[in-house]
């Protein structure tokens, strides 16, 4: 058996063919790059039919490479937060709004929830411009009656391919209106939002499949009969493909962006761990929860300054990056894209402080790596304040794999605790594909975890 791997992210869309052990086949890989459209206002969206379209490009040099011949299973991490509003004829009427996007605030004379920290621990969310609480009641303001309803980027990339589209609960927890203990759409959230649940997507059960639509299924006959696992959100899969499943090991992912996350255990229906006040939790699945901060800022920090700053190139790079270590004088809020939940920093606050005619390029990178590096020790500590001790640590993300000083860095902030290196870059497909097998436990002994200094992909 092989399992096909979606990963719906921010900057790419990628699907690759796994073994029944969920590791990559080689050169199973097909890549398209996407292009968020951002500004200094805040705005962070995706067009949705392009979007569609590359997905179906990689499914088709897939395809023409022969590489989904046994495929039974497709399983799918995407991005969480993510919501675009649809007419009646199910066609988009804007752009995707992606988590990037920090331009929604609550209406005017809008009220928040009645007790804010029981929301908090019930639905692992805060009333805040990433969730569909403010972004659904801001999204009508702006488009006006034509909205019918409003989907994710899954549901909507999924709803043109296959028969049915429910939203998974890990997707739907992302959007900040489930009850994690209930699984179920919260009341409260919902009427936040103005919607009812009944307009909102239906959930999917334990162990949905979908299929493909008859056309797709011609144009793909190697998929025809596989069973389409429901969407993790990308965090949850990326803790799950780092091998981090229990509390023992924490996951510190850098992707374009940046988060620290823990995972536990805690089946629908059972009593959720206390909840810190500035950490949020979702579902990875109806089995587990994912708890943890994310930060705007991450491997988009290195795309930033190597277009604008004239830096050296690889191996070159390191070596000087190290020298600038040394000596740091530059430090740096690295929040250019503003502030994920439950910060509310709007876009644009990235600050440098230490400048000097004597200041470089690559003194500006290492001040900038470094102080994300520190962000995500200070939320990590508190992360372990529930636990009897530290963590072991996993670094992973396709930015962390491509520098090993950013390795190196993270392994300083974050000592006396142990700090490991998951070389597969492609963590979130991985991870999605172990739990679309039911196999979240098996990835504790995940090959690929090795020393920080170590930077091939197995």
């Amino acid at each position: 058996m092989a399992i096909l791997a979606l990963d719906l992210g921010t900057s790419s869309v990628r699907g690759l063919v796994l073994d029944a052990d969920a590791s990559p086949r080689a050169g199973a890989l097909a890549r398209r790059r996407v292009h968020p459209v951002t500004g200094d206002d805040g705005t962070g969206t995706l067009d949705a039919a392009g979007y569609l379209a590359c997905l179906v490009e990689c499914l088709d040099e897939l395809a023409g490479g022969g590489h989904l011949r046994d495929v039974e299973l497709v399983a799918t991490s995407a991005q969480w937060h993510s919501v675009l509003p649809l007419g009646g004829d199910g066609e988009p009427l804007g752009p995707v709004l992606t988590w990037l996007d920090t331009r929604p605030q609550p209406l005017a004379g809008a009220a928040g929830p009645a007790d804010p920290e029981a929301f908090h621990q019930r639905t692992g969310a805060w009333w805040h411009r990433c969730f569909w609480t403010v972004r659904l009641p801001w999204l009508r303001q702006r488009i006006g009656g034509r909205v019918v309803r409003f989907v994710g980027l899954a549901e909507y990339v999924f709803g043109a391919l296959l028969d049915e589209a429910p939203m998974s609960v890990s997707l739907a927890s992302g959007a900040g209106l489930l009850d994690l203990c209930r699984v179920d759409w919260d009341a409260e959230a919902c009427e936040l939002a103005g919607s009812r649940p009944a307009d909102l997507p239906a959930l999917a059960p334990r162990r949905w499949r979908g299929r493909l639509r008859r056309g797709y299924a011609r144009r793909w006959p190697q998929l025809a009969d596989a069973g389409w696992a429901a969407p993790v959100g990308d965090g949850a899969a990326s803790n799950v493909g780092s091998g981090c499943v229990d509390v023992s090991r924490a996951a510190v992912t850098v992707g374009t962006s940046a988060a620290v996350r823990l995972l536990q255990a805690v089946p629908a229906g059972a009593a959720l761990p206390p909840l810190p006040d500035r950490l949020w939790r979702y579902r990875v699945d109806h089995e587990h929860v994912v708890t943890g901060a994310a930060y705007s800022s991450g491997g988009n920090l290195f795309a930033w300054a190597e277009r604008e700053l004239r830096l050296p190139a690889g191996a070159e790079l390191e070596v000087a990056l190290a020298r600038a270590a040394e000596g740091l004088r530059v430090s740096a809020n690295p929040r250019f894209g503003g502030d994920r939940p439950p910060g509310r920093a709007p876009a644009g606050c990235g600050e440098l402080h230490g400048l000097s005619f004597g200041t470089t390029a690559v003194d500006l990178l290492a001040g900038l790596m470094t102080s994300l590096c520190r962000q995500v020790g200070d939320d990590l500590a508190v992360l372990e304040s529930g636990l009897d001790q530290p963590t072991e640590v996993v670094l992973g993300g396709g930015a962390i794999t491509a520098s090993a000083w950013w390795r190196a860095a993270f392994a300083d902030v974050l000592a006396p605790r142990a700090v490991r290196h998951q070389r597969n870059p492609e963590v979130g497909a991985t991870g999605a594909a172990l739990v679309a097998l039911g196999r979240v436990g098996d990835a504790a002994h995940l090959a690929g975890i090795g020393r920080t200094d170590e930077g091939d992909a197995p």
